[in-house]
């Protein structure tokens, strides 16, 4: 019997991991669950999981859980400290998946415990990559790649070191706006940034994968997690999503990992680790796909993946501020207060309002990485003539 802990429980991450669990019978035993602000949500998510114990990180939401649960023997809290509670408690594996930096302090409690992680927030390694592999390099804990990109090639990679890598390559849809023009995409509407044609996803990830952004930031995780420098990471646009991640070892032979675009695939990867679990996901029929076809990123179009690479390059702070910016800027636009077009300005602009202020080492520690990203949504806040309530 696996033990596991399910943050994000209530998301798309959430969601696929608890169809695994049931699928493997009595092979998974939840522990805890965690959610952000639904709390139906979240006792229906603890009572089908039949977890121990649910975490609402909403304290509002606290009364309508404890009323959802009532009688069922599960415990319950809200607040950060009672998410903190759910990633902290007993358990073989937790899924990281809540989204965004609400999800670094929750996750960086469970890896200062020495818990195996699978990871699914990427924004845990690009606002304080260093100190967080770091810390878990000190407390022996074991980071599982659940992204499908990361995941892909992790198993491309397989028991070889970053010493025998030449290149490393993220396989990007493109997004809803692979082939618009400048302008269209400048004015895309929230609709529109929303429909993803290969991946069902949450809102805020939806968009960053419109504007590219989130292959960005992938880069800035594989870079962490793989130990891999910088110059030997790129993006390729590959529309069909069958090629998830590619890796070029230095003899001249590559590796890649395909799946049918299913997050079933690397959660069960992650979740049976080191074995493999049987999954209801499509398998991939090559011959009906047919054509598999790549290009590479148009940085002119999509300025988010050009801010990305550059903050990756700079180090230091900058991909801290980057990803609070863009968390900003996605959150006004998901409220009607700024164009699509205007993420990547804001972005660039408090990058730009930023640089130098905190030198050029990365931040010391992951508390300090949340106080400059308090810092830097403060500033592109302030730029952007935004309130800081649409971003919260």
């Amino acid at each position: 019997m696996t033990v596991v802990s399910v943050l994000g429980a209530t998301g798309s991450i959430g969601r696929s991991t608890a169809d695994i669990i049931e699928s493997q019978g009595e092979t998974f035993t939840v522990e805890a669950v965690a959610g952000g602000r639904d709390a139906a949500a979240l006792a229906a998510m603890a009572l089908r999981l039949r977890a121990r114990f649910a975490a609402l990180a909403d304290p509002a939401g606290l009364p309508e859980l404890r009323d959802a649960l009532a009688g069922s023997g599960i415990a319950s809290g809200a607040g950060e400290e009672a998410v903190i509670e759910a990633a902290s408690r007993p358990a073989d594996i937790v899924v990281a998946g809540i989204a965004g930096s609400a999800g670094v302090a929750p996750t960086h409690a469970a890896v200062r415990l020495g818990r195996t992680v699978a990871l699914a927030n990427k924004e845990c390694l690009v606002c304080a990559g260093e100190a967080f592999m770091r810390d878990a390099a000190r407390a022996g804990a074991t980071l599982l790649p659940m992204d499908s990109e990361h995941n892909a090639i992790a198993q491309a990679l397989g028991r070889h070191t970053a010493d025998d890598v030449e290149s490393m390559v993220l396989t990007a849809s493109g997004g809803p706006f692979r082939t618009w023009p400048a302008e269209r995409i400048a004015n895309a509407t929230r609709e529109e940034a929303l429909a993803h044609p290969n991946w069902s996803m949450g809102a805020k990830i939806s968009v960053d994968s419109a504007s590219l952004m989130n292959k960005g930031l992938e880069l800035i995780e594989a870079h962490h997690l793989f130990g891999v420098p910088a110059e030997r990471l790129s993006v390729l646009v590959h529309p069909q999503s069958i090629v998830h991640g590619l890796v070029g070892f230095r003899d001249g032979s590559v590796v890649a990992g395909l799946a049918c675009p299913d997050m079933r695939v690397p959660i069960a990867h992650c979740l049976g680790n080191p074995h493999r679990l049987a999954t209801a996901a499509p398998r991939l029929d090559l011959a009906a796909v047919a054509r598999l076809e790549f290009e590479a990123p148009d940085l002119a179009r999509f300025p988010a993946l050009r801010l990305a690479i550059e903050a990756m390059n700079a180090g230091g702070a900058a991909p801290t501020v980057l990803n609070a910016a863009n968390e900003v800027a996605v959150a006004a636009f998901l409220a009607g207060a700024l164009a699509f077009g205007a993420i990547p300005r804001l972005v660039e602009e408090t990058l730009e309002r930023m640089a130098g202020r905190y030198g050029s080492d990365a931040p010391r520690d992951v508390a300090a990485a949340l106080e400059l990203d308090v810092e830097a949504r403060r500033i592109a806040c302030e730029i952007g003539g935004i309130a800081a309530k649409l971003t919260d």
